[in-house]
């Protein structure tokens, strides 16, 4: 016997939400309603911007909430005439009161990007990524009152290369993650979801990124100034002055491997027979080569720069507009 269609509230506000949203509302289940954070002021203007779930909402018709106050009782009542069986989250951005938690009949799940225990909150892609971690992947997990600590009812790894950033991560997870999604809403509806307590001695934890971690710490590993490049993207960037310039930087590149790495300490022992430079002094600059001494000696070529106020830059765009001569310090902005 075909199981009813479930009635669905979601939940979700950024990108990454959208998918999910989207897979949902061609599913056989009814998404009732699609609850998002407030519109904010967006670009240079400062207007008014949809939120991107709130927008693929008004265009398939779905009735939209985005309350200032998850506990006001307006909301609350509001929610529960919608008569859901289930709630659906992804990247909403708030904790949810117990009261919102008992609406649903089924309760609520959440569609998180990491392999739970590890990485709870914010910004598990981020932190991943800036940890230098090989693999990450999508949990679905019923919703707790602790942070991220429900029983996982789904979970699938993903990979990270060693280049990519965790905006080309977080896309790709979103992907993933609504397929995922659809499997355990159809398991639910037949009543053969299954759950898995998670184990709590192995949780860490996903701290929200901040601007304050943007400027580059020079006398940090190569690798793990690599891995923030990668990790502080689309927001705050890493960032450093060169030639007296405020940069974002936007791609790296390790120096890797005998003939590299002999290559960078060759640059690096022109300026000194100890190989001993002082972090963040360029090593080469010419051409399609930006780099730069890290902290444990070993070099890391920038290949897209982003002078403040202008555009994306290759490193040898940037090069024929600055002057950049080997010996030069970078320094934090």
């Amino acid at each position: 016997m075909t199981p009813a269609p479930l009635r669905i509230v979601y939940f979700g506000t950024p990108e990454f939400a959208v998918p999910a949203l989207q897979t949902l509302v061609k599913s056989p289940s009814r998404v009732v309603a699609v609850v998002s954070q407030p519109d904010r002021p967006k670009g240079r203007g400062q207007r008014l911007a949809a939120t991107p779930t709130k927008e693929l909402a008004v265009l398939c018709g779905v009735p939209v909430l985005q309350p200032t106050k998850l506990r006001d009782e307006s909301f609350l009542s509001t929610l529960a005439a919608f008569k859901p069986d289930l709630g659906v989250v992804a990247a909403y951005g708030r904790i949810l009161p117990e009261a919102l938690l008992r609406i649903p009949r089924l309760g609520m799940i959440n569609v998180h990007a990491s392999l739970l225990p590890k990485y709870r909150g914010a910004a598990p892609v981020h932190r991943a990524v800036i940890a230098g971690e090989p693999v990450t992947g999508i949990s679905i997990m019923r919703v707790v009152l602790e942070l991220d600590a429900g029983p996982v009812m789904a979970s699938q790894p993903r990979p990270i290369g060693p280049e990519e950033t965790s905006a080309e991560v977080e896309r790709d997870l979103a992907e993933i993650g609504a397929s995922l999604l659809l499997t355990v809403v159809e398991r639910l509806a037949r009543g053969e979801a299954s759950e898995t307590p998670q184990d709590d001695s192995q949780a860490t934890y996903a701290p929200k990124v901040l601007k304050s971690e943007s400027p580059i710490d020079w006398s940090l590993p190569a690798a793990r100034i690599h891995n923030l490049v990668r990790g502080l993207q689309p927001w705050p960037l890493a960032s450093t002055t060169i030639a007296r310039v405020r940069c974002l930087i936007h791609r790296s590149a390790l120096t890797t491997g005998e003939s590299a790495d002999a290559e960078g300490r060759a640059e690096a022992l022109r300026y000194d027979d100890r190989a001993t430079l002082e972090p963040g002094t360029v090593v080469h600059a010419a051409g399609d080569t930006l780099a730069v001494v890290a902290g444990d000696g070993a070099a890391i070529h920038l290949l897209q720069v982003q002078p403040e106020g202008r555009r994306v830059m290759s490193a040898r765009e940037f090069l024929s507009g600055h002057k950049v001569t080997p010996g030069d310090r970078l320094t934090s902005p």
